[in-house]
């Protein structure tokens, strides 16, 4: 394991400052606190990103969220531990953070409009969006994760 590549948050730091400021806002709008987590988490399980992985993970536990949900979320479809709404945007993350595969369907959208409003779906794609981004410069760049004293 290399460790970081380049301080990417120094060499292009008017960029960094506006992808957190736009992560903050995100994270003080309309979508649940735990939700919009749960999301961060399961698209930096998708794309490999141990930096954002340990970052959420550890949001969501001082969300009080429990260890089963943590250890389940990449399963949530198997599982019963997820409700509807959260599973929505789950599904909508996923497709949209394999966009390439093709587009949301019309189905995936009808069932996010049963739990959310329009705005809260604009936000979700949004934040969907930002932690793609940040899990690609994390993964990029190096970004290394500190181990905790256990």
């Amino acid at each position: 394991m290399h460790g970081l590549r380049l301080p990417y948050f120094r060499l292009a730091a008017d960029a960094y400052k506006t992808l957190y400021s736009l992560s903050d806002l995100l994270g003080h709008g309309k979508l649940d606190k735990t939700l919009l987590e749960l999301v961060y988490l399961r698209v930096s399980q998708m794309n490999g990103c141990a930096f954002c992985l340990d970052m959420h993970a550890t949001a969501l536990r001082g969300l009080g969220e429990d260890s089963q949900r943590l250890d389940t979320v990449a399963g949530w479809r198997e599982c019963g531990f997820f409700s509807d709404a959260e599973r929505a945007a789950l599904d909508w993350a996923e497709t949209l953070t394999r966009i390439g595969d093709g587009a949301p369907s019309d189905a995936q959208f009808d069932t996010l409009k049963r739990h959310f409003e329009d705005a809260q779906i604009a936000e979700l794609s949004f934040a969907i969006a930002t932690i793609n981004a940040w899990n690609r410069i994390a993964i990029s760049m190096g970004q290394p994760v500190e181990r905790r004293a256990a």
